[in-house]
């Protein structure tokens, strides 16, 4: 192949996949670098060179690799294609890194002729399992044209989901949707599902552009996928405060929740990640969070009623397990609302209810917070109890809440707790959670709180030290590139 015709078929694939040109220029280098090598160099040769190098014998070489003499002599003539594991084997026995040939693999007998699925799958199995994330790649961009390849890709992706192999997965179902991205297929929907919970990171921008993505398949899903899909998509818009689409996604999913209620579907056999039931109670939960934005607390009260009652005929354990988180959740949020309604005599009943709850703690305290900021409330006893948990919260320290969730509590916690010291006159607990909290909303991506969190800034800065104006020029030089 010609360079002009490599560039060609690189400019094609770059206008597939949405890369600039330079990206392509740097995929063309790497590309004629790595053919370079093969005009001079093959596994064979290597392997040819090892055993002259080291005065092996065919049958000793063998002895060290593990694999039979005879495959190793039909390999180096060329007669006999190598097998992932007997290609681990004779790098193991070569002394070289794991997966040290897997790019000269991929060349040699996955870009030169339509791929054997017998040598491709473990292949991709085993790339995945050592990070070899570009060979993936390069394998699936020369098989996308291919249909055929399109349902082995699939199920290898999700067996690759299910054990954990997130990046390797997203290139395999992203390989999958382009492939079918005509069709109108359940399997297209359910690779684009796949996607979005791959897609949702820290960066609150990035996770809502995958959720915009995602939104036009969830019903062509069936309708259990359905269920959980909702859900996601309800936690993230929950996530981001995007309430105007939030709303509408919580009656979709109950009404879902009740036709596939009355269905009777069995525990046994779902698909679901819940028992069915339990998305009504996740509908009304997040519902109830959009009437609490809209400041319609006696509607958030009803919807907390209804999921605090939430029951099902003949529960089984697993099911009672969610009917009692929901009556905690139910009487915890009803405390919450009431006090958010200016009802200050169930302060400490609120505090009470959360008390040993971890998860629960740093959010119950945020909205503590919030509350006295808007009835001028001194919630000082509160935050002295907690002050040592306080100063070690962190991104990663909440496992019920996802990122997204999780990240957005603690930026508009921090943000709180910052007005709440600074209109009190507290200013260096002000500054140091104002300062915290403009960290944390540059490092998600969240700019709506970033912007109150500079307004802030401003209002006080004649009390903040120069410690304070140094971290706040250097983090807003970093992300302003001022």
């Amino acid at each position: 192949m010609s360079n002009g015709v490599t560039l060609y078929a690189l400019t094609v694939i770059g206008y597939r996949i949405n890369i600039t040109f330079i990206e392509l220029f740097n995929e063309l280098h790497n590309i004629m670098g790595v053919r370079r090598v093969l005009l001079t160099s093959t596994i064979r040769s290597h392997i040819e060179g090892f055993i002259k190098q080291h005065g092996y014998k065919l049958q000793e070489f063998a002895n060290v690799c593990g694999v039979n003499v005879g495959t190793i002599s039909a390999i180096i003539n060329g007669s006999r294609p190598i097998a992932v594991n007997q290609l681990d084997q004779i790098t193991s026995g070569m002394g070289l890194e794991k997966g040290y040939f897997y790019e000269m693999y991929t060349i040699e007998f996955f870009m030169k002729a339509a791929p054997d699925w017998r040598r491709l799958e473990p292949f991709l199995y085993r790339c995945a399992e050592l990070d070899k994330l570009d060979c993936i790649e390069k394998v699936v961009i020369q098989v996308t044209e291919d249909r055929s390849y399109t349902s082995g890709l699939f199920k290898v992706a999700e067996n690759m989901y299910d054990n954990g192999m997130k990046s390797a997965s997203l290139i395999l179902y992203e390989c999958v949707a382009e492939c079918e991205k005509y069709q109108h297929s359940e399997r297209l929907a359910l690779c684009q599902y796949r996607i979005f919970l791959l897609s949702c990171v820290c960066d609150q921008k990035a996770s809502a552009r995958a959720a915009t993505r995602f939104e036009p398949f969830v019903d062509r899903l069936e309708e259990e996928y359905q269920l959980d899909a909702l859900k996601d998509l309800g936690n993230l818009y929950l996530a981001i405060h995007d309430f105007e689409r939030l709303y509408p996604l919580t009656v979709k999913l109950e009404k879902l929740s009740t036709v596939l209620q009355g269905q009777r579907y069995s525990n046994l056999n779902r698909k679901t990640t819940y028992p069915i039931f339990v998305y009504t109670g996740y509908s009304l939960l997040m519902r109830a969070s959009c009437y609490s934005r809209a400041s319609q607390y006696e509607e958030a009260l009803k919807c907390t009623q209804t999921y605090y009652h939430l029951s099902v005929d003949n529960p089984t354990e697993e099911d009672m397990l969610y009917v009692e988180k929901f009556r905690k959740w139910g009487e915890m949020n009803t405390y919450l609302f009431k006090l958010m309604m200016g009802q200050n005599e169930v302060l400490q009943d609120y505090i009470d209810h959360v008390e040993g709850e971890e998860e629960e703690l740093v959010v119950a305290l945020y909205n503590i917070v919030q509350t006295a900021n808007r009835f001028r409330m001194d919630v000082n006893f509160v935050l002295d109890k907690y002050k040592t948990k306080l100063d070690h919260i962190h991104i990663g320290s909440n496992r019920e809440y996802t990122t997204q969730s999780w990240g957005t509590i603690l930026v508009k916690f921090l943000y709180e707790m910052a007005l709440y010291h600074l209109t009190r006159s507290n200013y260096e607990a002000g500054m140091d959670a104002l300062i915290r909290s403009i960290e944390l909303s540059d490092y998600i991506n969240n700019d709506s709180v970033l912007i109150k969190c500079v307004s802030l800034f401003g209002e006080y800065r004649a009390f903040a030290s120069e410690e304070t104006r140094r971290k706040y020029k250097l983090i807003l030089k970093a992300k302003y590139m001022l």
